[in-house]
């Protein structure tokens, strides 16, 4: 049985796949010492979501951990409203829609279909600007859903051994890029 992947892990895989190694590595540190500003700003604007604090609306289930075994996904989603069907993806700031954002969503999706929700509706929602990004459900982009499934078959088949990142932004971006050997790998 192949291992599963979390959603935050298909995000991370899209952005540079030695992050994940790396994310592994520093899991049981204080976070405080390798996360840049952006990703500590993002953890404080999910808090509300995590606690459960958000709403006290009975029809929207806030951080609610749900599991794909189709795709051996795990995670928690954000939240969802049952009476809309709708299911939310809160992200700090929005200025660009990332294949990885799509991924976590559409993640987020499957599991709550084989979990019984009925889902009809998905979408991001950008916090600092109160923002909607309205998706379509997956099975309405095929191209994207391929791109979703090759990335879960790239990410069981990945050897860390073998990449070259070819994308040197990314390594200007990432937190991890002092830690790759002289940008081999990342």
């Amino acid at each position: 049985m192949e291992q599963y992947i979390t959603f935050a892990e298909l995000n991370d895989f899209i952005f540079c796949p030695m992050s994940l190694y790396y994310h592994s590595m520093f899991k049981s540190r204080n976070t405080q010492t390798f996360q840049s500003i952006y990703q500590t700003a993002g953890k404080a604007a999910h808090k509300s979501v995590d606690q459960k604090r958000l709403t006290t609306r009975k029809e929207i289930i806030q951080s609610l951990e749900v599991y794909s075994e189709k795709y051996n996904l795990l995670g928690k989603i954000d939240t969802y409203d049952s009476k809309t069907k709708h299911l939310i993806e809160r992200k700090r700031k929005i200025n660009r829609i990332y294949d990885g954002y799509v991924f976590q969503l559409y993640a987020q999706y499957f599991s709550m279909i084989e979990m019984g929700y009925e889902v009809e509706k998905i979408s991001f929602y950008s916090i600092k600007d109160h923002k909607f990004y309205i998706q379509v459900l997956p099975y309405e982009n095929p191209i994207m859903l391929k791109k979703f499934e090759n990335t879960i078959k790239e990410m069981h088949e990945f050897i860390p051994d073998k990449y070259q990142q070819t994308n040197l932004n990314k390594c200007k971006n990432c937190i991890y890029s002092p830690l790759c050997a002289g940008g081999i790998s990342c």
